[in-house]
């Protein structure tokens, strides 16, 4: 490890931390079309932050809704190139009344900075920033190849940069891509995640009579657009949590012995896990697996919300006409989603209730992906992250999805390392939202060694 790059990094940790704080007072809250002001304010942030660190041919480049940014450092030939990602943009900060300080604000309390985007993404995609400012300190130059593309739509979809990497693959090009957009297992604990779940998120649509219709008058004889909705999602799982679609698990690949063994070894207790994160009176799912099988390397299909009939104050006696549904299918590796979808169409069409038409509409469809933990940029970037950590990094998954991830292996051909520094309880998109200012600093450290190590291979 450069003794340089980790005294330069101590010596502005003051500064570091000044820079995160005005980059997170900047409230790029993509999906309210109030806020596009300041989403942009936040890319030029970001570029004004690249062009500072000596990165080069720095781009704002519109879409269709916010701006990606984009920028370069190409002059190590015959060294490797990392692609970094990350997102500016960030979640509503709701129920405002929860928050112990102003969302965006910065405050510190207890060695950790509240405030939303903290953790996700802006602390996280600013280290890889300063590493590349460290090492051209300590160094003079970069000790590989470097391209940024940052985004600030992830929390609204990631529509705008997907088209982008599928129709520029050649100005991305890279050996690999780095991402700090995820959390280690436990404090203190180098993780890195080498598989992640696919989404598949739809809205299901049932319709019953052609108006609503007073329950008194036609109750018994109508159909009930609600209660034929619910009836129908009733029938998507069995007791204890099966999913009863056909050919839902036809591609499910069961983990490998020796990552199933690994997983036992982790930090993880059942109970813990159902009083301090669920906070549920028990736990669900396909029973004979363990929680973090259930989590990690199962599909599921979930309800998020229903909406139909009436549900204000008082009461109102109708047959709902219409209600919908917003549902999703997490999705393992080499299950795919037009297949799935597929599966989903057929049963519903066979198990619709009488008098009931339902309409499916998918909003957005991604494949699940695990990387090889062999891959030689895997291999450095656990050495890399054990040496500053002190311990032997850990290789999991995660149960959710990070669409870009897909997008990098599909449209470039490249595998993504998934080094995040967030913690279990950061509180991703709810009040309070922190990240722990030591991790900050450790993060960018790691990243720089990184550099340094993969560029040495």
């Amino acid at each position: 490890m450069s003794a340089a790059t980790d005294a330069f990094v101590q010596e502005n940790r003051d500064r570091f931390l000044s820079e995160l704080k005005d980059f997170i007072r900047i409230p790029s809250i993509s999906t309210l079309p109030e806020n596009a002001g300041e989403v942009r304010r936040a890319a030029e942030f970001v570029a004004d932050a690249l062009r500072r660190v000596g990165m080069e041919n720095v781009e704002i480049i519109p879409t269709e809704k916010h701006p990606l940014v984009y920028a370069d450092w190409l002059h190590a030939p015959g060294k490797p190139t990392v692609l970094c990602y990350g997102h500016y943009d960030v979640q509503p900060a709701d129920p405002l009344e929860l928050w112990e300080s102003p969302p965006f604000e910065p405050a510190e309390r207890n060695g950790n900075l509240y405030a939303r985007g903290a953790v996700d993404d802006k602390g996280q995609m600013y280290m890889h920033i300063k590493a590349i400012e460290a090492l051209r300190a300590a160094h003079g130059s970069l000790p590989l190849n470097v391209k940024f593309i940052v985004e600030g739509e992830e929390e609204v979809g990631g529509a705008s940069i997907a088209k982008f990497v599928a129709e520029h693959p050649e100005k991305l090009r890279a050996d690999v891509a780095l991402v700090s957009d995820t959390a280690m297992y436990a404090e203190g604990m180098p993780t890195l995640c080498i598989g992640l779940r696919g989404l598949i998120y739809l809205e299901v649509e049932a319709t019953g009579p052609a108006r609503d219709l007073h329950s008194g008058l036609y109750g018994g004889a109508a159909p009930n657009a609600v209660y034929g909705l619910i009836e129908l999602l009733a029938k998507t799982k069995d007791e204890q949590g099966v999913i009863q679609i056909p050919g839902i698990y036809d591609d499910v690949e069961e983990p490998a012995g020796a990552e199933l063994e690994s997983w036992r070894g982790l930090p993880f207790s059942e109970k813990e896990f159902l009083d301090k994160e669920v906070g549920a009176t028990s736990l669900t799912g396909e029973p004979g697996r363990m929680v973090l099988e259930r989590v990690w390397s199962r599909p599921t299909f979930e309800v998020h919300g229903i909406a139909g009939g009436f549900t204000g104050a008082g009461a109102k006696t109708v047959i709902p006409a219409k209600a919908t549904a917003k549902v999703s299918f997490r999705l393992v590796p080499r299950q795919n989603p037009e297949k799935v979808v597929a599966a989903f169409r057929e049963w519903v069409r066979k198990e619709t209730p009488r008098g009931i038409q339902v309409e499916i509409r998918v909003l957005s469809a991604g494949p699940g992906l695990v990387v090889n933990p062999e891959h030689p940029a895997i291999d450095v970037a656990a050495r890399a992250f054990g040496d500053v950590f002190g311990r032997k990094t850990v290789f999991i998954r995660s149960g959710g999805s990070i669409p870009i991830v897909g997008d990098f292996a599909t449209h470039l051909g490249i595998p993504t390392i998934l080094m995040g520094f967030g913690l279990p309880d950061d509180g991703l998109h709810s009040p309070n939202e922190k990240y722990k200012i030591d991790n900050y600093y450790l993060g960018i450290r790691t990243i720089a060694h990184f550099f340094e190590q993969y560029g040495a291979r």
